[in-house]
């Protein structure tokens, strides 16, 4: 026989089975370390492979270490308890979405200590590398038959194992019956499931087969016939669960119950894969696939960023789905919906010049960083409710609830004219988002200037000195930072979207709504009629409420916070940008237009449109696709299709056709900004 290497002939003399716990645990992770090593820096398992069998070279020559070797795994299993390991590693200790995020946190922040009884904690610590599944897949028949034979004693091993086994399924058994027996997984399950009664029928079954196994074995006729029958609820017990997600798409998401409903059926997979291991001809083979699936889970369930995508991905879709009922009605297809785009956007200019105004008396009144810009975030949060309750628009506000609405077409392409249809739609929306971008700076600048020949003919002060107003100039120069804080400027855009779509979901899943119109508080207070009026109104105006005071307070406030931090982040809305710019050449005169600063503050405003629209309407609509599914090879041909498009008939992109049948009316109120 090869003879074995130094370090592997130090670990085998190092095992010492009278040694404390942490000394013991220690020597295991060394060795499985050592394991590891034959891989590399690769992901080859043939390496790691050839070591274990090296091992078992080396324990064959080596009776009396053999023997040792015995003493200490005896020692192992019986301060240890794989039961929980099994049934329990890869899951939440709560079943609640922040307890997870708070468990992968502290393993990520804590270090773990080998000197512990608890095998779910010790796993992590003897099995960390993402190579480990793969050198436990890779092990063959043969080795790990002579495993089995070298170092474990096959009839007691046989019946630890199946106690072990019996123990994690009991376990794993109740958390899938308590997971289906909680308030919010029973209260939103669809009325059959719930009659149905699955989850009170899995206990007895378990129990049945629990008997079976004991008194016949795991693969007698009885075993087999009880543990199928386990698998067959097991499944109707993860159907029944699935009717709460139409519950939740009606009703509102919450992270929470998805969570639970994910835990819930990675249980009934986990439960599946230890009786395969239980019932399996070659029980070795079935044990060390069951390690690696675990080793696996323990990756996995290292990722926070995997956790949130998962646990929020159905409430990013529902994002999704209703910005995408609201984008429909801001995308205009005929040259009447094209004139209504241009007076509703100039209606937003008008509102804008106001808020212009304000905006400078609120800095003439010296505030403090702080309450400067919740001053001026409530400015910005007023004047966007006012457009929206008059159904007037901000273009910049647009394109976090169009892009949605592109991107559910793109659902499915399969139809002949999907693609044509597809770059006719990013048509319309290139011409809407130019209609709206005309009629707010078309009024804007006007706007402000009437106000400033207001106050001029008033004997007022001028809406802002000569000094800010050069200083005003220079902030919006092309060649400063006017790009970056544009693009941050579309960054809050698509939040503020995110915002009204969490907050829409969260008021529909509470049915506030419902309490509203129904609560006798509220009915005594409004009486039932303006009761029910409240309710209906507040329903259809969440979202655009929600949207447009969280964007209000983001543009005031993060520049505040930024400057505590030192950051010195700013935001460039296109539209309150050009009225600032309007309102400093009021007050420098005629002599502004030789001034070179004017110039480049007129085209950075050139540049802070588009960086506005582009970029709120690419994080939208990254996020819109991702929630739909769509994939890349379809996003591939639409790219292409554009391109040929743009080619062969630009001016489609800039001209309302006049022939355009005009869009069906929406039911109900014309959804917010």
């Amino acid at each position: 026989m090869p003879r074995a290497p130094t370090d592997l002939v130090s670990l085998l003399d190092a095992l010492n089975p009278e040694a404390p716990r942490a000394e013991r645990h220690l020597w295991l992770i060394a060795l499985l370390e050592w394991v590891r090593g034959g891989m590399g820096t690769g992901n080859d398992p043939g390496g790691a492979v050839a070591r274990v069998r090296l091992l078992l070279d080396a324990a064959q020559a080596r009776p009396a270490w053999l023997a040792h070797w015995h003493h200490w795994w005896q020692g192992f299993t019986s301060t240890v308890d794989p039961a929980p390991l099994l049934a329990d590693y890869g899951f939440a200790p709560r079943t609640a979405f922040l307890s997870a995020l708070g468990e992968r946190l502290r393993r990520k922040l804590l270090p773990a200590t080998p000197d512990t009884a608890d095998l779910v904690s010790l796993f992590d610590l003897l099995l960390p590398d993402p190579r480990d599944a793969l050198w436990l897949k890779a092990l063959d028949t043969e080795t790990l038959a002579r495993m089995q034979a070298l170092l474990f004693d096959a009839p007691a091993e046989a019946a630890w194992g199946q106690t072990v086994l019996m123990d994690a399924l009991m376990y794993s058994v109740s958390q899938v019956g308590a997971a289906g027996f909680s308030a919010e997984i029973r209260a939103r399950m669809a009325d059959d499931a719930k009659q149905a009664r699955y989850f009170h029928a899995l206990p007895g079954l378990f129990e049945q087969f629990r008997a079976a196994v004991e008194s016949a074995g795991p693969r007698s006729p009885q075993g087999l016939a009880s543990a199928q029958a386990l698998r067959d609820q097991l499944d109707a017990c993860r159907h029944a669960a699935y009717t709460v997600y139409a519950h939740l798409d009606e009703h509102g998401i919450s992270v929470g119950i998805v969570f639970r409903l994910r835990q819930l059926r990675e249980r009934v997979l986990r439960i599946k894969q230890l009786m395969d291991c239980l019932q399996s001809e070659h029980p070795v083979q079935a044990a060390a696939r069951v390690l690696a699936q675990l080793a696996q889970v323990g990756q996995d369930n290292r990722s926070i960023r995997a956790l949130i995508a998962s646990s929020t991905h159905l409430t990013a879709a529902k994002v999704a789905e209703r910005s995408a009922e609201s984008g429909e009605h801001y995308i205009t297809r005929n040259a009447a919906e094209y004139r209504h785009m241009l007076a509703a956007a100039a209606g937003g200019g008008a509102v804008l010049a106001l808020t212009t105004w304000t905006k400078f008396a609120i800095l003439a009144l010296g505030l403090s960083a702080f309450w400067s810009g919740l001053t001026a975030g409530l400015n910005y949060a007023t004047s966007f409710v006012i457009v929206m309750l008059l159904h007037w628009t901000v273009a910049t506000k647009q394109p976090a609830v169009t892009a949605p609405a592109m991107a559910a077409k793109l659902k499915d392409m399969s139809a002949p004219d999907a693609q044509d249809r597809f770059v006719d739609e990013v048509a319309h929306l290139l011409r809407s988002q130019i209609a709206a971008i005309i009629g707010n700076l078309g009024l804007v600048i006007p706007g402000v200037l009437l106000i400033c020949g207001a106050l001029h003919l008033g004997g007022f002060a001028p809406m802002v000195d000569a000094e800010h107003a050069r200083h005003v100039l220079h902030d919006q120069h092309l060649l400063g930072l006017t790009a970056f804080y544009a693009a941050f400027t579309g960054v809050l855009l698509f939040a503020s979207s995110i915002v009204a779509g969490w907050v829409e979901n969260w008021f529909v899943l509470h049915k506030i709504d419902s309490a509203v119109e129904w609560n006798p508080r509220f009915t005594r207070a409004l009486g039932t009629a303006r009761a029910r009026r409240w309710a209906h109104w507040l329903r259809a105006n969440v979202s655009g409420l929600a949207a447009n005071v969280s964007l209000g307070l983001m543009l005031g406030l993060v520049p505040a916070f930024a400057g505590f931090f030192g950051l010195g982040l700013e935001v460039r809305h296109v539209t309150l940008s050009t009225g600032q710019v309007a309102a400093a050449a009021a007050t420098l005169g005629r002599d502004v237009f030789a001034s070179p600063d004017f110039w480049w503050a007129v085209a950075g405003i050139a540049l802070i449109g588009p960086l506005n629209l582009a970029v709120s309407f690419y994080l939208a609509f990254r996020l819109a696709l991702a929630a739909h599914s769509v994939a890349p090879v379809d996003r591939q041909r639409i790219r292409h299709a554009l391109l040929r498009r743009w080619r062969e008939a630009p001016a489609t992109f800039l001209r309302p056709p006049r022939d355009a049948p005009p869009r069906s009316a929406p039911d109900g109120d014309r959804p917010p900004d």
